[in-house]
Formats: structure tokens, sequence, C-alpha cells
């Protein structure tokens, strides 16, 4: 495999791995926005249950761009910024539920931080996808001419 194809191979695999959270993500908001729409208003957000339809469609769409690779760079720069958006909007901090055990909410508070840290490292894979492009196996190269699907 020479450099080129295994640099390729490489960002379609990428390509896969960071998308399939988001397709599968925003395609189970599309089904039930309870659950978002629940956190949406609970960080005070206005108009909680269109907003989860909304993130639905911008998780679904974007993911469906990153694992084709069309429009890679501006989908992987908008995911970016929504995974970073994410993690200090909605998983930065302590979770406190009055219902809960003190020991339940410092797992859920334990739970929260990783997955604040896992948004943030999120965010920063998907600069280096904006940065390096889709790579030779994606729309964005056959809409180029640049397509290597034949070797």
């Amino acid at each position: 495999m020479s450099n080129s194809s295994s640099t390729n191979t490489l960002l379609l695999a990428a390509r896969i791995v960071l998308s399939i959270m988001f397709v599968m993500s925003g395609f189970q908001k599309l089904v039930d926005p309870s659950g978002t729409a629940g956190m949406i208003a609970g960080a005070g957000l206005p108009a909680a249950t269109l907003l989860a339809y909304l993130v639905g469609v911008f998780e679904l769409v974007a993911g469906l761009a990153i694992l084709t690779g069309f429009q890679t760079r501006i989908a992987a720069l908008l995911l970016a910024v929504f995974c970073w958006f994410t993690a200090f909007v909605f998983h930065n901090g302590a979770i406190n539920i009055p219902s809960f055990s003190p020991e339940a909410n410092g797992l859920l508070t334990v739970f929260n931080g990783l997955i604040f840290w896992k948004n943030v490292s999120l965010g920063g894979g998907f600069l280096a996808l904006a940065a390096a492009g889709a790579g030779a196996y994606s729309i964005d190269a056959r809409r180029r001419g640049s397509v290597a699907f034949a070797a």
C-alpha cells in the first residue's frame, strides 16, 4: 500500500468512526427528542423540543456528510464547534438531581466529566479532519475529479 493509499484509507476509516455516533444520535433524536429536549430545557434554552429536532437534523446530516465525504471540511468544522458547545453548555459541572443519593449524583458527575472530555476530544478530531480533508475515497474527491476508487 502506498503512502497516499494508506493516508486515504486512514481518512476513510476516521470518517466512518467519527460519523457513526452522529448519524445514530441524530436519528434517535428525530424519533424521540424528549431526552434531548429535557437537557436543552434544563440548560435554560428556549423552544427545547424544536431545538432537539433541529439538533437531530444537524447531527444526522452532518454525520452523513462526514461518512460520505461530502463538504467534509465544512461539516467537520461545524461538528467541532457543536462538540465544544455541547461540552461547555451541557457537560461542564456537577450533577445534582435532588431525588438521587449523593453517591448517585457523584457517579453522574464523573460520567458527565468523561462526556465533557469526549466532546472536547471529538472536536479536536474534527479539526484534524477539517485540515486533512476527506481523502480520495469521498464525494469531495469525486467532485474534484481526483477519485481513486478504481485503484
